[in-house]
């Protein structure tokens, strides 16, 4: 891309320095602040979790209802949290440096985050009711703000500032989009918030276009490029804080987003086990005359809907974990689809509450299965074309041996792929086997982590049985030779271990 690199945060002021002029490497607070906004966005499925479904109670088109508001809500508002991240990395891209007084801003701005849970369980225990929709853009707004005041401080002090904006010579250019920028979101909000005085429906829509705004923009300034032919280039360049699909993220601070929501998802599911599994002593006495052993027996199925939970998790870490490591830039394309797929990540806590609930609910065991079944493609179904997207621009976005030919490109494509597979075959069974949906659900808990262990072992024997289907086949040319046959297989398997 032509034009200014995006430039990253300086780590250059370290030690001694720091200490002498009052000026700190940034680095610390970006992973504070990047581990708490993964907390934010990922608790927000707690109000859908905590959803009670009693045994009486049928799981009929009401609930349904009720559920997917639940979830469409808390998917759009991970989303905007998502978007007060994306802006906070655009953010310290123009900030190098930070002194106490910035550092405590951001903590202000911060504190104002971790506020927006309460207004989501608001606007999902109340929908109908407006007060929560405005106190959740009230706190967008007040995030705004605060990232703005940040934005003028440090301009005021371009000390702070990155040294190739500090050096420029278009400084206040540079701060008038940065601004709107930061306040285009929060100034959405504001209509959505008194839109929720009179018409609350809008306000949702307005709150979505947050989300899609800066894709909208660059469609639109694609269709009128391709009408209107492509306008005079700017005086200067304004390039690395566009919302170009093309553009680059920092790869460090979307790893750092992404590993605090598998953790913290992690996290909540054994926070399930040591609230809802634990025996009151009454009971034990009671019940089960003393034996703790017997107790705990009962709670048998939730502990195994936990280790299949945990398993699903860690295992779609290590798939997007396995993927980042041959990623060289993160477009915004696969920023996009990243989120998308933490979103569904985090509605994990969800499927394991279905599952773990199946032993009390058994009537309900086929819709608990299909929605876990559902969760689970759709997080990794977004982490796959996420390398699909990095397969787009294989050049800038992927290392040589995970790109088309490459030696580790099969190895992903059948990580990546194997989950989509394994969910979308799990549902379509539960389709014509309802008698067997608990067991097919479980089954592909257990088999997906023994076909990654053997996944090496399972590519290297596919493909040993498509040579020998090849060679069954008559040629109409000439055979290839068994060297070359060597060569191109060794182009598509990964290297032995």
């Amino acid at each position: 891309m032509a034009g200014l690199q995006t430039p990253e945060p300086s780590l250059d002021v370290q030690g001694d320095e720091d200490a002498g002029d009052g000026l700190q490497s940034s680095h610390r607070m970006l992973s504070f602040s990047d581990a708490l906004l993964s907390i934010i966005a990922t608790v927000m499925i707690l109000p859908v979790t905590h959803t009670k479904i009693y045994p009486e109670e049928q799981f009929d088109t009401s609930m349904r209802k009720l559920l997917a508001t639940k979830i469409a809500v808390y998917l759009m508002t991970f989303l905007l949290v998502t978007v007060a991240w994306t802006a906070h990395i655009r953010l310290f891209q123009v900030i190098g440096k930070i002194d106490d007084i910035l550092a405590l801003l951001n903590l202000a701005c911060m504190m104002t985050i971790t506020f927006l849970p309460y207004t989501f369980s608001l606007m999902v225990t109340f929908p109908d009711v407006p007060l929560g929709i405005f106190l959740f853009c009230a706190c967008v707004i007040t995030i705004g703000l605060a990232q703005a005041v940040i934005v003028g401080y440090a301009f005021h002090y371009p000390h702070l500032l990155n040294q190739q904006i500090a050096c420029s010579a278009h400084k206040a250019a540079f701060r008038q989009h940065i601004l709107g920028l930061v306040l285009r979101g929060p100034a959405l909000c504001f209509a959505a918030a008194l839109f929720s005085l009179f018409f609350f429906p809008v306000s949702y829509l307005l709150m979505a276009l947050v989300i899609f705004l800066p894709y909208i923009s660059k469609a639109a300034s694609w269709c009128k490029d391709r009408i209107l032919g492509p306008g005079e280039p700017p005086a200067q360049s304004l390039e690395f804080f566009t919302f170009d699909l093309h553009e680059p993220l920092s790869k460090e601070r979307v790893e750092a987003f992404s590993d605090g929501v598998y953790a913290i998802v992690a996290t909540l599911l054994i926070l399930d086990i040591c609230e809802d599994n634990v025996p009151e002593p009454k009971d034990v006495e009671e019940q089960f005359h003393g034996s703790l052993v017997a107790a705990l027996g009962v709670f048998g199925p939730q502990f195994l809907a936990y280790f299949g939970s945990f398993a699903t998790v860690g295992l779609l870490w290590f798939a997007h974990h396995s993927l980042f490591l041959h990623v060289r830039r993160a477009t915004r394309a696969m920023g996009l689809l990243n989120t998308l797929a933490l979103a569904f990540v985090g509605g994990l806590p969800l499927a394991y509450q279905r599952t773990s609930a199946l032993a009390q609910q058994p009537h309900e065991e086929l819709e608990s299965i299909r929605v876990s079944c559902v969760i689970i493609f759709f997080a990794s179904i977004f982490q796959f074309a996420t390398w699909t997207a990095a397969l787009l621009h294989e050049r800038e976005a992927l290392h040589p041996s995970a790109r088309f030919g490459g030696q580790e490109h099969a190895l992903m494509f059948a990580k990546l792929a194997l989950y989509p597979c394994a969910s979308l075959l799990a549902f379509a069974s539960t389709c014509f086997l309802r008698r067997f949906s608990t067991a097919i659900f479980h089954l592909m808990q257990v088999t997906v982590p023994f076909a990654f262990l053997l996944l090496r072992l399972l590519l290297r024997l596919a493909f040993a049985v498509l040579w020998a289907l090849r060679g069954l086949i008559r040629p109409v040319g000439p055979l290839p030779s068994d060297q070359d046959a060597a060569d191109t297989q060794a182009q598509l398997l990964p290297a032995p271990c």
